[in-house]
């Protein structure tokens, strides 16, 4: 039977040459001349340190526009609330989400059943499979999922005839 995976994946590497491009522009920058700002990542956090909020401010905007340029979508991109850290100091703590939740799955699912698809879905990990008769359901399953806003970057993989 013909199907497909719809899976959330974030290329780390991307991110990683995002940040250093970032990091470099944030030096050679006028307004950040002797400042302290700094970003890194760990694991699926993105941590911002700055000394005010306007300059958090202007490195989430540096970084959203560099990781558009990385073919990065933002909506992979989490962001936190400012909170203070040592130092007078600054923090913003941003998350990079990754996999299709079980809660997001379940509203897969009932999306394309209210549609009245011909496909069946089921959750396996972090992924969900879609499988159909046709291919052309399938491809009208995609559409579906396309249209729809779950806050989370989708790629549609494995399409298996």
């Amino acid at each position: 039977m013909p199907s497909f995976d719809v899976v959330s994946e974030i290329d780390l590497q991307e991110v990683d040459n995002a940040l250093h491009t970032t990091s470099k522009e944030i030096g050679n920058r006028y307004d950040f001349k002797g400042s302290k700002a700094s970003i890194e990542r760990k694991e699926h956090e993105l941590v911002l340190l700055a000394e005010d909020e306007y300059k958090l401010g202007q490195m989430l905007d540096l970084l959203a526009q560099r990781l558009v340029k990385r073919g990065i979508d933002l909506k992979a991109l989490e962001i936190g609330k400012v909170t203070d850290a040592a130092g007078g100091m600054q923090r913003q703590v941003c998350t990079l989400k990754a996999g299709v939740s079980a809660e997001i799955g379940k509203k897969m699912i009932k999306l394309l059943k209210d549609g009245k698809l011909k496909v069946q879905a089921s959750m396996q990990g972090d992924q969900l499979r879609v499988t159909g008769k046709s291919r052309d359901e399938l491809q009208s399953a995609i559409a579906v999922l396309r249209g729809a806003d779950f806050d989370l970057p989708l790629q549609f993989q494995n399409f298996r005839d």
